[in-house]
């Protein structure tokens, strides 16, 4: 598609059940491809099949309106009818396709238990928290039974309180319900807790593709790697912590997280300190590492751990960010064998996808 000198160019396959999300920089082209997708935008070439069903094909003619795509829409804003109660938002798409009026009450009656708000089901929009709005909208998206789920950056207007809690929510809801979506998210934990693969776009095209936590891990592209900028350690949860393939245990802050589910522990480079020899004392959580390479960025040094040496497999990949001064004190250069430790209160554990 080319609009205004922008063209659009690329091939995307999503497959049944499967949670894709697609980041990229401003104008790289994530609202044309949604607004494709959802019906609003017509291609000047190209093809659209859900489900088996082909809902755009510029060769052919074929293009089907937005209202009867089966194309769901979770946006930034809930954008709920405001006269309508929470039960008759989440009616309206199985009335609007005709379903009749019991099923429809008694699929947003589950929907709504399902989200945490049915005792808000009488409310209207004004009468309900942001976060409660969005519970809402996600059953609202949900009730048509839509062939694609579109999530564009359904995180980003919640306060700081309300996104966890929304994140593990759409994580259960979506895998409960095998939903296939595509999520568009400037926030590198949105992707790796929801997604199972990230297509990354520039300038209208894929330059990055893969399973989620290998791309946001390894970037080789320069926007995912600005949007990563976190420490990533998959394993499973274990009480507060996450216990990896290889059974070492890393403690941490659990998010609405069960035990035994796949999960992940995220920190940042900068809560990471190097040492020359295992350090002892407060309680942290300590890994061996070999460093593959000295990143300058600005005031600080980032050391990029790489998989060779003592570290265990999940270490490839992983930074800490320390001073000039340190990388001097410390005498650290690539090949080096180090200790890399992190307090146990500057990690975090999110469920993530199998």
């Amino acid at each position: 598609m080319d609009r205004d000198g922008f063209a659009l160019d690329l091939e995307l396959s999503v497959g049944g059940g499967e949670v894709v999300a697609v980041l990229g920089p401003n104008g790289a082209g994530k609202s044309t491809l949604l607004g494709i997708l959802s019906g609003l935008l017509r291609p000047d070439r190209g093809s659209l099949t859900v489900g088996g069903r082909t809902l755009l094909d510029t060769a052919t003619g074929a293009f089907v309106p937005a209202h009867r795509r089966g194309v769901g829409l979770l946006a930034q804003e809930p954008l709920l009818f405001p006269h309508l109660s929470a039960q008759a938002n989440v009616e309206f798409g199985p009335r609007a396709q005709g379903t009749p009026r019991r099923e429809a009450q008694e699929r947003a009656r589950r929907l709504l238990d399902d989200v945490g708000v049915g005792a808000l089901a009488a409310r209207r929009p004004s009468q309900l928290s942001g976060g409660q709005q969005q519970r809402v909208a996600l059953a609202r998206a949900l009730s048509p039974r839509p062939g694609l789920l579109l999530l564009d950056e359904p995180l980003a207007a919640l306060d700081v309180d309300a996104t966890p809690a929304m994140r593990t929510l759409l994580r259960r809801v979506i895998a409960d319900s095998k939903q296939t979506a595509l999520l568009v998210t400037h926030d590198a934990l949105d992707a790796l807790v929801l997604a199972d693969r990230v297509v990354v776009l520039d300038r209208g095209r894929i330059v990055e593709q893969g399973p989620a936590r290998d791309v946001l891990a390894r970037p080789r592209s320069a926007f995912s790697a600005r949007i990563a900028g976190l420490d990533l350690v998959p394993g499973v949860a274990d009480g507060a912590g996450v216990r990896t393939a290889d059974g070492v245990e890393l403690q941490g802050k659990a998010v609405e997280v069960t035990d035994g589910e796949p999960a992940v522990a995220v920190f940042p480079p900068s809560a990471v300190s190097v040492h020359t020899v295992r350090p002892e004392g407060s309680p942290r959580n300590v890994f061996p590492v070999r460093i593959a390479a000295l990143e300058p960025r600005g005031d600080t040094v980032r050391l990029r751990a790489g998989v060779a040496g003592a570290g265990p497999a999940w270490t490839d990949g992983l930074a800490a960010d320390v001073t000039p001064a340190a990388v001097a004190e410390l005498g650290v250069e690539p090949g080096q064998d180090v200790w890399f430790a992190v307090k146990a209160t500057e990690v975090a554990v999110h469920g993530r996808q199998p």
